[in-house]
């Protein structure tokens, strides 16, 4: 079984590590239709579109 030779030092793993802190950040953007925000490349929950046409139907949010 490999072991390492020497020891990874703090540095080192936390240089590694560094992605980890990385938080996803969904993009979103308004609806040209209503003005809600949604998620690019996807259909708007509030009014049902998607670039331009209608696809579902709009929910009613109570």
């Amino acid at each position: 079984m490999a072991v390492p030779k020497k020891r990874t030092s703090k540095s080192r793993k936390n240089m590694r590590r560094a992605h980890d802190h990385l938080t996803y950040t969904a993009a979103s953007e308004s609806c040209p239709n209503c003005g809600e925000l949604k998620l690019r490349h996807h259909v708007c929950k509030a009014c049902g579109q998607y670039r331009g046409t209608q696809v579902l139907e709009a929910t009613a949010d109570e």
